[in-house]
């Protein structure tokens, strides 16, 4: 879903400029409110001997992905652009299957969860790279966000590492 042609943005962009911030900034909404759900989706259905330390580690991830969530809509408005965070929409534009688990042990949750973060990442680099020409607020933001998304990541992996270094195969 493109956005319109804003009629206004943030000085020292053009309006066509603010839109096309906008709309990788979107995709980038969609992305961590499908995290976030999924994050909580994971917390609620772990189980097994591991259960109590993922439970406990993925509310935190959850609360700071929001808070990335709520940085990206209100640049996106910022830029002069109606974010879109409705569930139609994310559906309808997502590139990335659903989640698969329901309930299950925790590294194999976890597991899942490496391959989510990494799709995450990769694509928040991406956009990262996409607006370090354009917008240098955006490109911050998303440099931000990228550390607290590979710490996460590193957490989940910790989980899956053997002490030679190698992840578990689920």
């Amino acid at each position: 879903m493109s956005p319109k042609l804003p009629r206004y943005t943030v000085p020292s962009l053009t309006p066509e400029q603010g839109a096309e911030v906008a709309e990788i900034l979107q995709q980038r909404l969609h992305a961590l409110n499908d995290l976030h759900l999924t994050l909580k989706h994971v917390h609620w259905n772990v189980v097994g001997p591991h259960f109590i330390g993922v439970h406990e580690m993925l509310d935190p991830q959850v609360d700071a992905v929001r808070a990335m969530v709520d940085q990206i809509a209100e640049r996106i408005a910022t830029l002069g652009v109606v974010p879109v965070g409705t569930p139609g929409a994310l559906v309808a534009s997502r590139t990335w299957d659903d989640y698969a688990l329901g309930r299950a042990p925790a590294i194999q949750h976890l597991a899942a969860l490496d391959d989510v973060y990494a799709g995450v990442i990769t694509a928040h680099r991406n956009a990262a790279d996409a607006t370090a020409k354009l917008d240098d607020v955006t490109n911050d933001l998303l440099i931000g966000h990228l550390h607290e998304l590979e710490q996460f990541h590193w957490f989940v992996r910790a989980h899956l590492e053997s002490t030679s270094g190698a992840l578990t195969e689920t």
